[in-house]
């Protein structure tokens, strides 16, 4: 009988939570949609300046648009919201473990204006880090006014974050499957809290395609490789693996050093001269701006030599690094898959030239670079397996990037390397004089036990 009372008052409870799950994601979802539509807007400004200059002054006007649109961002950040700065991935698993702040008046303003100047600008950031933390920073907003409990707080806080990434890239499946893979210390997993998730993520999607349409953000026609080239795709996987560790310690090293030189010149110092640089790339090297989208669709239709494919990957490579360490409100999202992109292009162009490879592979090997480059950075292969799917629509080519995205996650392993937003946080931690969690914490620290369960 007490369990049936129990259940009986769960039950309005339960309701309640989803309806605001609900609401969180869709206005998640139109936020998202904004936030893009509003980026969108921003990055016309090139155009406008080449109708009033030309030659060495359109040049010169580039640079000074773009430096001062991202010393603006930083300024924003700095001023009113550092924890603004970066994804904003590891604020949100810092907020679930209890030891990060989510002051969503500041941050839902900070990220979505700052993140507009900053993408807006040029600069190689992807848009899903702004919408995944504006997604949490609604959650939470909505959190307060009803005033949640902690642990049904921080589950809808992980449902927001989760709508935020199905709005950015029209991905829910992947957004849902990133909270249960990428937060797994730190959700407070439940029956209500991951019911929630789900809810969450498809609110979103809904309205983001309500608003966006239907198709997949970077649709790539890839038709079924055949079985003997798995090997080949595992080959890649190594070779992202390897790829994806020296991106994490590039972006820390990147991160370090630009603030070196803030505490000993000026905090606007690395903004203004990667400002200042990206401007006349926007016309000049336009491959080496922005957060990549198009250029990773454009790249696997193209019959690029090795040598300039090469220059891509080293371009895309240090403007990531550069671009992030100015502390903009920006993802690493796309940057990543962009460049996963040119390195499986670079491969797939590498092994024609030994191997006859058939129609469209070169489209094939770019789809399964992408995941397996986020599975090597992030560490969460399976959500690289769904992004991928769901971001291109090339669902038959699934076995290689399984067996891309595995390879991948094995040989960053081997290497040393750890889930890029994890050291993020301990970096933040450790610069706000915080002690970081044991980076090999028993993976059930979220509440992974038989009373979570029945919750």
């Amino acid at each position: 009988m007490a369990d049936e009372t129990s259940q009986g008052h769960r039950a309005p409870r339960d309701a309640v939570y989803y309806l605001l799950a609900a609401l969180v994601g869709a206005i998640a979802g139109a936020a998202g949609a904004g936030f893009h539509i509003a980026v969108e807007q921003a990055a016309r400004w090139p155009v406008l300046l080449g109708g009033v200059f030309e030659g060495p002054a359109l040049l010169a006007a580039l640079s000074a648009v773009s430096a001062a649109m991202v010393v603006l961002s930083v300024a924003l950040v700095r001023r009113f919201a550092p924890e603004a700065a970066g994804s904003g991935v590891q604020e949100i698993e810092g907020a679930l473990e209890g030891l990060r702040p989510v002051r969503w008046q500041r941050i839902l303003p900070v990220k979505f204006f700052g993140g507009v100047l900053a993408l807006g600008s040029g600069l190689v950031a992807g848009r899903e880090g702004p919408t995944i933390h504006m997604g949490a920073s609604i959650a939470k907003a909505v959190s307060d006014a009803v005033g949640l409990g902690t642990r049904d707080m921080r589950g809808l806080l992980a449902a927001g974050g989760a709508a935020g990434l199905a709005a950015a890239f029209n991905a829910p499946l992947a957004a849902i499957l990133f909270v249960i893979e990428e937060t797994r210390r730190q959700f407070p997993y439940g029956f209500r809290t991951y019911s929630a998730v789900i809810l969450c993520s498809a609110a979103s999607a809904v309205v983001t395609e309500l608003i966006g349409g239907t198709a997949p953000d970077m649709r790539l026609d890839a038709p079924e490789m055949p079985l003997v080239l798995l090997p080949a795709f595992a080959a890649l996987g190594a070779v992202l693996g390897a790829v994806g560790v020296a991106f994490n310690r590039g972006l820390i090293l990147a991160l370090d050093g630009a603030r070196a030189v803030g505490l000993k010149v000026s905090p606007y110092l690395v903004p203004l001269v990667v400002g200042a640089a990206i401007g006349p790339l926007l016309l000049l090297r336009p491959e080496a701006t922005g957060g990549g989208e198009t250029l990773a669709v454009a790249l696997a239709g193209q019959s690029l030599p090795a040598l300039t494919l090469l220059g891509i990957v080293v371009i895309r490579f240090v403007m990531t690094m550069a671009s992030y360490s100015t502390g903009i409100p920006g993802g690493i999202f796309a940057p990543i898959l962009a460049l996963a992109t040119a390195v499986g292009v670079l491969f797939g162009t590498l092994l024609g030239m030994v191997l006859p490879l058939p129609a469209a592979a070169l489209a094939a090997f770019s789809v399964a670079a992408m995941g397996g480059l986020f599975s090597a950075t992030v560490r969460a292969p399976l959500v690289g397996m769904v992004l991928v799917a769901e971001l291109t629509g090339a669902y038959t080519l699934l076995l290689p990037v399984i067996f891309t995205c595995l390879f991948a996650n094995l040989v960053a392993e081997a290497l040393g390397g750890r889930p890029i937003y994890e050291v993020l946080l301990e970096r933040t931690l450790r610069l706000s004089g915080q002690t970081p969690p044991p980076p090999d914490a028993p993976e059930d620290i979220g509440g992974w036990d038989q009373r979570a369960r029945r919750e």
